[in-house]
């Protein structure tokens, strides 16, 4: 075995180590926010599914919509809700044992056992890990029913229809706000994103969100919004508009409903933190 691949692995057993203890540090910090927050939290039950390719800007439109620098380590938004993504975890455990992002591409070019042991499917490898500390932070927020915005591509119908589904028998009302963007300027952002993606897997998964489209559009009904990234720009009134009361109204579901009664009468009588 070479030396740098001796190195590698090396770097890669101590990263997995700090990113175990990453999800301790999240589970102390969440659970305190839960107690403080609890169920006057401004965006409680509410589940916002963000949706749109790589390089449509979804970061810029979450920035836009709900305040939300993604350079943060723990985005919260002005609405209360929690931003969730994991592509941020990934990006930082790259960065912790050296590994540019902007070099993925090549990396998936001419290193196939490192590219492997980046994004393989491997419970170990740093794409499975970031998944796992995400998976970790939706289940705090879970537990304590606070708002939250799942920030994905949508390039896989059937996940997104399961995780409303199970957000919506917890007591969320849920949402998508669908970042659109043409293949062109897609690929043209890539090349500036801090991770670059290779070229055919972003055509790929590009294709699969448009193929997607109509179906989200048929699931989430009436809380289904559009937002034309082509180019950068203020987001459109009526489109903040549409976002801001479907926050600010009262919740709809009735298991959400039903959770906020009982949360609040142990509440008033001093049973939990108030």
């Amino acid at each position: 075995m070479s030396l740098k691949k001796v190195i590698t692995e090396a770097v890669l057993v101590d990263s997995m180590l700090d990113m175990e203890q990453e999800l301790m540090n999240i589970k102390e910090s969440i659970l305190e926010q839960m107690i403080i927050e609890g169920v006057d939290d401004p965006g409680i039950l509410k589940c916002v599914f963000m949706a749109g390719g790589p390089g449509s800007g979804k970061s810029f439109t979450a920035m836009e919509i709900f305040g939300i620098d993604k350079k943060l380590k723990s985005s919260f938004s002005s609405f209360g809700l929690k931003n969730l993504n994991s592509d941020s975890a990934f990006e930082k455990g790259l960065k912790d044992y050296g590994i540019d992002p902007k070099k993925l591409a090549d990396i998936e070019k001419n290193d196939a056992e490192l590219w492997d042991k980046l994004t393989g499917k491997g419970k170990d490898t740093v794409r499975s890990k970031a998944k796992e500390i995400t998976k970790k932070q939706k289940a705090f927020y879970e537990a304590g029913r606070l708002g939250m915005i799942i920030d994905g591509t949508g390039h896989d119908y059937g996940k997104i229809q399961k995780n409303k589904k199970k957000a919506e028998s917890l007591g969320y009302d849920t949402y998508m706000v669908f970042v659109n963007t043409s293949l062109e300027v897609a690929q043209e952002r890539n090349k500036k994103r801090d991770r670059v993606l290779p070229d055919d897997l972003l055509e790929q998964s590009w294709k699969d969100v448009q193929n997607n489209l109509g179906k989200f559009q048929n699931l989430f009904g009436g809380n289904f919004r559009i937002v034309d990234n082509t180019v950068y720009k203020p987001i459109s009134k009526p489109i903040q508009k549409a976002v801001n009361t479907f926050i600010r109204k009262p919740l709809y579901n009735m298991i959400g409903k039903k959770w906020i009664s009982t949360a609040r009468a142990l509440k008033n009588r001093n049973l939990i933190k108030k």
